[in-house]
């Protein structure tokens, strides 16, 4: 049976986490003279004077809308990135934990694992850049906490199985985390809609993508009630700035807007794919369920420093592992996708 006691560290169970003033009061009006603001104003013509909400409660609340769950299992980032460090620091003692990662996949997970002294377990993907269940399986011990899949993968732009995955999440007591980047690309509904049926599932999304505010630094991580208490036991007090919140919650009255935009990507990508086919360089273009794609190329590194010269980036993963001579490229404007290609048709390798 999963329990979440079983996995967190011991000293944190006990922990007291800091109490900022907006956790003693949580309302929007008064006099404040609790938090040692400045009261005059800001330097800036909108005032940024006061300390933000440290539970993004609007926030939450019209994403829980858009998402179809409560709030309450919800937690809201700086980038995906920083719940995927608070896991870590939540649930894997250093030194002697273990995660499980399927290379290729998105690098933070190993990076963090690194940062935090805990080892990363890889079990490589199928040749088909699918699950191995059994690996996974067999990579596992009483120290491994937590198995991150990606998918729609990252760098490979596929969905995984996904009955692999409740296979996982069915077989496995430790944390699953199923990282949705690129959910809005894919043709099939979020795991979201299994979270309450697998207590030690938690999903990452992130507005990075398909609602186009990377700059804003928002990741989400969708988990049960208990994982969310701890994460924000242990997170920075006001982890996103007071500007970020308004910002989205303003850009999420748009959601049109970003299903426009999600439209209008995908038949770029359907063109894309087209028109790299077309040249005889291309070797393989690996599906997608994503808004990149994963292109095989012979002297793919020599094809991405002569691209950098012609001002077209993207990027070479053909050091990467089961991805020799690919160079992952974004599906950019017609416009930019055209530039791509026409570079491309222009390099000549001696």
């Amino acid at each position: 049976m999963f329990d979440l006691r079983d996995l967190l560290r011991p000293h944190l169970r006990e922990l007291i986490p800091y109490s900022s003033a907006r956790d003693d009061y949580q309302g929007s009006f008064g006099v404040f003279l609790d938090a040692n603001e400045n009261p005059v104003g800001s330097i800036t013509p909108e005032k940024w004077n006061r300390y933000p909400d440290p539970y993004q409660t609007k926030l939450k609340e019209k994403i829980a809308e858009i998402k179809g769950i409560i709030p309450g299992h919800i937690f809201l980032g700086n980038g995906s990135d920083e719940p995927i460090d608070l896991l870590f620091r939540a649930f894997c003692e250093p030194g002697v934990d273990n995660v499980i990662i399927n290379p290729p996949t998105y690098g933070m997970y190993k990076v963090s694992a690194d940062i935090n002294n805990v080892t990363a377990r890889e079990v490589l993907l199928t040749s088909d850049y699918d699950l191995d269940v059994d690996g996974i399986f067999e990579a596992m011990d009483m120290q491994t906490k937590i198995i991150f899949i990606c998918s729609p993968n990252n760098p490979t732009g596929n969905d995984v199985t996904l009955s692999k995955i409740e296979q996982v999440l069915k077989a496995y007591n430790g944390l699953v985390v199923v990282d949705e980047a690129y959910i809005d690309f894919a043709d099939r509904p979020s795991f979201i809609e299994k979270l309450s049926a697998y207590p030690n599932l938690i999903i990452l999304q992130t507005f990075s993508k398909a609602w186009g505010l990377a700059s804003l630094r928002l990741g989400m991580a969708f988990c049960s009630p208990e994982i969310l208490s701890v994460l924000n036991k242990i997170k920075a007090p006001y982890n996103l700035s007071g500007l970020t919140q308004r910002t989205v919650l303003e850009a999420l009255e748009n959601k049109e807007e970003k299903d426009e935009m999600v439209s209008e990507i995908l038949s770029s990508r359907t063109e894309l794919k087209r028109l790299l086919s077309e040249l005889p360089i291309v070797k393989k273009i690996h599906p997608s369920d994503a808004n990149f794609y994963l292109v095989e190329i012979d002297n793919a590194s020599e094809y991405y420093k002569r691209l950098i010269e012609k001002k077209v980036i993207v990027r070479d993963r053909s050091k990467v592992v089961l991805c020799d001579n690919c160079l992952r490229i974004t599906v950019g404007t017609n416009y930019e996708n055209f530039k791509l290609v026409q570079a491309l048709k222009e390099i000549e390798l001696v």
